[in-house]
């Protein structure tokens, strides 16, 4: 059989294209803001992941430019040899002091953050125990390791103490979890996974892609938010969200760094994150310290939504985080919606199996902290009317 036989072989895609209800990359032709030009268009953002709005924030821009004109474009090497910066350095020990830990190191990405981790602390003897809704990373991260993975059911604590009985106790336990989830805007049960932790002697690993700069005091992440950062082994955040920039890091204590540093396959064998990038990431880090009602807007914008979809009868996912999932149910439903929202000037996500159950579909909307409630009122009007349409 030919390799690339089922290259075309894409019944969905097919599907999608041919209906005009095809999701997925839209050019952006602005900034990533509340607003963007997509396609020639103005569109109300409701699907990014800049939840403090910092990525148009001139001195965050300003700090980025700075850094071409100091390092130049790239670094041309490994952080293992020629490719670290006193600017990486400074941004690790910033970003450890934040989030109360002994130290952190940097990652080119959020999703090769995870691999480097992961794949560096587990060994073949090892388990990795993992909500079934965690991110994709984690599991491409365990499959890069040689230990064994285990998954509960989704902040179901029953379930992972089930997993926890089974593994020997001559193992060592790794249990990972997003701190919030992605697509539904959960937040993890972490007062039960580390209380369950002490009890099998396990480790615990947060994936704080989408607390950091949300929740706890000044954003420090879930573990500040539970009052658990000394009960925490890991703690791992990407810069691509909260922080205005790419890449991503890992903070734990200074010996298990240390040994990261060593032995972690991607982040020795990988180009050391962009001067611009790394300077950006330092900046929003800095500017939230100076901010701490940013979070604060950002959960008060996200209550006002969620009020607001209430009162015009659409039917959310509850949360309490900037992710507000609304039901769509069937998945062509749900695009032939997306297709109107994009339309009429709303930019929302897709969430569709095998990201969800069948049935189960969503349109996922996030909000930034530079939302404001008129925007947001155009929004959800807008929605309301669509989804009104689609109720007939």
């Amino acid at each position: 059989m030919d390799l690339f036989a089922k290259c075309a072989n894409q019944p969905m895609v097919e599907a999608t294209r041919r209906e005009q209800i095809y999701p997925y990359f839209h050019a952006l032709e602005s900034r990533q803001d509340t607003e963007v030009i997509m396609e020639g268009k103005r569109r109300i953002m409701l699907g990014s992941n800049n939840y403090l709005g910092l990525t148009v924030q001139p001195e965050i821009i300003e700090a980025a430019k700075q850094a071409l004109d100091q390092y130049g474009t790239g670094c041309s090497g490994s952080r293992f040899l020629n490719g670290t910066l006193k600017l990486h350095l400074t941004l690790e020990e910033e970003l450890a002091d934040f989030v109360s830990k002994e130290a952190a190191m940097t990652f080119s990405t959020g999703f090769q953050s995870n691999l480097g981790i992961i794949s560096a602390l587990v060994s073949r003897q090892d388990y990795m125990v993992c909500d079934k809704e965690n991110h994709a990373s984690i599991y491409d991260a365990c499959r890069l390791s040689y230990g064994k993975m285990v998954r509960y059911n989704h902040n179901d604590m029953a379930s992972l103490e089930k997993c926890l009985k089974a593994i020997p106790e001559s193992a060592g336990i790794l249990i990972i979890t997003d701190g919030v989830f992605s697509m539904s805007g959960d937040i993890c049960k972490l007062d039960e996974i580390v209380a369950l932790a002490k009890k099998y002697g396990a480790r615990v690993m947060v994936d704080d892609a989408h607390g950091f700069g949300v929740l706890g005091n000044c954003g420090r992440g879930t573990a500040d938010y539970f009052g658990l950062t000394d009960q925490v082994d890991i703690i791992m955040s990407t810069f691509s969200k909260s922080l205005a920039s790419l890449g991503g890091f890992m903070a734990a204590d200074a010996q298990v760094i240390d040994y990261a540093r060593h032995v972690s396959r991607p982040f020795i064998f990988s180009a050391s994150i962009p001067p611009s990038n790394a300077a950006a990431a330092l900046a929003a880090l800095r500017l939230l310290r100076e901010h701490p009602e940013l979070p604060k807007r950002l959960a008060a914008l996200a209550d006002y939504m969620r009020a607001g979809l209430t009162a015009r009868g659409i039917a959310i996912r509850e949360s309490a985080t900037p992710i507000i999932p609304i039901y769509t149910y069937d998945a062509m439903r749900t695009l032939r919606i997306n297709r109107r929202l994009y339309e009429e000037g709303v930019y929302v996500n897709c969430v569709l199996p095998p990201a969800t159950p069948q049935g189960e579909c969503l349109l996922r909307t996030s909000l930034m902290a530079t939302h404001t409630e008129a925007l947001l009122d155009e929004a959800m009007d807008i929605i309301a009317r669509v989804l009104g349409e689609f109720a007939q």
